[in-house]
């Protein structure tokens, strides 16, 4: 699940000359403008389709869809049609947890065992001062999405199995001390609501945010929306060709990213959100002091880069399910969510009372802040910057990038080594690692098949780089996630084991095959 900070800070990092900047007006965009500006975006990036809405003053001012649901299919994006939100998601679980604080019924720093108490993290001292809040700032100590392959690609795990598995999760810096995203915690957020409220998540999300605020048609899960008439498809460029991949459903990780929604259910949301908690009916669904702690920096993130440069942004930190930075001298409050072939943006200037939400069905982020940007600088009565050819030019620096890392990896691998059939052999078997479970290593034809446990997706042939070096290349090539696996010998020379690591630079993290530590537990 992409990372929520925002993705023109990842390409900030990556980028060297930019282009020329275009000074014009500095009015709000008008809505033709925002037309115009979308419908590039569209064609800039490959994007299928496009719902965009702005929110100003309480009031939704712009609403509207572009492009087509699925590929290959006449149904048209409009202001009602249906994306998954991804990461967008924490953000409701962080104001589920905000209205149990408000009730008195837990607080931000109470410790998470004393709710949990099979929660367990790999230091003693770890999980007994673990707090509410340590689950929803990313500074747990854990490597970037780790144990994200427990629910990507789709498997049977529980989420009692995610419990016991972040035991067994080791952490790469100090607890508190780094910023570094994930999505279980997210996760065990979600149960410590079930456990104080009574009602699972998606009740208890449905119940005191969904239906409250009228966001009827939105859902915190695919299989609950009310009808699937009006659903976008996702999307991914696969061998040059954009297509339409299958979708993923992630009910073990629900709090963490599986809310589906469209512009008018998010706009109620963002309304929400810009009147610190007030209902645009006029209820209160959490109070200001619990949005105000929301919108407080946790957790510092490192910065910097061309894109800081142009927006003036001299810190970047993430709240309470929600990134923060400034913009220009404006506080900016902004997440990004992303599933396979889907992402998504909601962007607010508090200040100026303004949100600008994007959502898309194809896995480009780019797109989102070369939409976003322009409408939050209008209205900020900022010099106008042509984004979409800024975000075009960091796409290219990027995929430059990816580019020379798979070819330093190619080059480093070297020519494929001759194994015979008694030396493949030596590494058939099971093994197991302790968070991820099992996963087997056969004899195919005159090859080796890798295939991991608890789900159809994750299987394979692999191919030999090196003595004890091979590359699974998965059979599901929408995945983009080729792996090394490394195999590990005793002193006899019997394979004992492996461990992996993603090839390409482009893999999304929650593809976390470093984080696996295979042993041998069956010939």
């Amino acid at each position: 699940m992409k990372s929520p900070v925002s993705l023109w800070r990842l390409a900030a990092v990556l980028v060297g000359a930019l282009p020329a900047l275009s000074l014009a007006a500095t009015t709000p965009l008008s809505g033709a403008e925002v037309d115009r500006l979308v419908t590039r975006a569209m064609s800039a990036f490959s994007v299928p389709g496009i719902a965009v809405g702005i929110v100003k003053d309480g009031k939704l001012v712009y609403a509207k869809g572009f492009g087509v649901r699925e590929v290959g299919r006449p149904g048209a994006v409009d202001a009602d049609t249906q994306f998954a939100i991804g990461s967008n998601t924490k953000a409701f679980t962080t104001a589920a947890l905000a209205i149990l604080v408000d009730e008195g019924k837990l607080r931000w720093d109470d410790r998470v065992i004393d709710y949990l108490p099979d929660f367990r993290m790999s230091d003693p001292y770890v999980t007994r001062e673990f707090t509410i809040r340590d689950l929803l700032t990313h500074r747990s100590g854990l490597g970037i999405g780790a144990g994200d392959l427990l629910f990507v690609t789709a498997t049977d795990f529980t989420r009692r199995d995610m419990l016991r598995a972040l035991r067994y999760l080791k952490p790469v810096t100090g607890f508190r001390s780094q910023f570094a995203y994930d999505n279980l915690l997210y996760v065990v957020a979600g149960e410590v609501i079930a456990t104080v409220s009574g009602q699972s998540w998606e009740d208890f999300v449905t119940a005191r945010i969904l239906t409250p605020l009228g966001m009827h048609s939105c859902a915190t899960a695919f299989e609950r929306l009310p009808d699937h008439d009006n659903i976008a498809a996702p999307h991914l460029v696969v061998d040059g060709t954009l297509a339409t991949i299958p979708r993923l459903e992630i009910p073990l990780a629900g709090p963490a990213g599986a809310i589906q929604c469209s512009i008018n259910g998010m706009a109620k949301w963002v309304q929400t959100q810009l009147a610190h908690g007030s209902a645009p009916g006029g209820a209160t669904l959490f109070s200001a002091a619990a949005a105000t702690e929301m919108w407080t920096p946790q957790t510092l993130e490192h910065g910097g880069g061309k894109i800081a440069e142009l927006t003036h942004t001299h810190f970047q930190a993430y709240g309470l399910g929600w990134g923060l930075d400034d913009l220009d001298g404006f506080k900016h409050v902004a997440h990004n969510g992303g599933l396979p072939g889907m992402v998504t943006q909601v962007s607010m200037i508090p200040e100026l009372n303004l949100g600008v939400i994007v959502l898309t069905n194809q896995q480009e982020g780019f797109a989102l802040s070369a939409i976003s940007l322009p409408i939050l600088e209008g209205y900020a009565g900022l010099p106008r910057r042509d984004w979409v050819s800024l975000m075009q030019g960091f796409r290219a620096d990027r995929l430059k990038m990816v580019s020379a890392s798979n070819q330093a990896h190619a080059v480093a691998g070297g020519a494929a080594p001759h194994l015979s059939a008694n030396e493949l052999a030596a590494f058939t078997g099971t093994f197991a690692d302790p968070w991820r479970g099992e996963a087997t290593i056969a004899a195919a034809g005159d090859g080796l098949r890798l295939t991991f446990s608890h789900t159809s997706d994750l299987s394979g042939p692999l191919h030999a780089v090196g003595p004890e070096l091979f590359i699974v290349r998965w059979d599901k090539r929408t995945l983009d996630a080729d792996a090394y696996v490394r195999f590990t010998r005793d002193y006899a020379g019997t394979v004992t084991g492996f461990t992996m690591k993603a090839v390409s630079a482009s893999t999304d993290f929650s593809y976390d095959f470093q984080d696996l530590e295979f042993h041998r537990v069956r010939d």
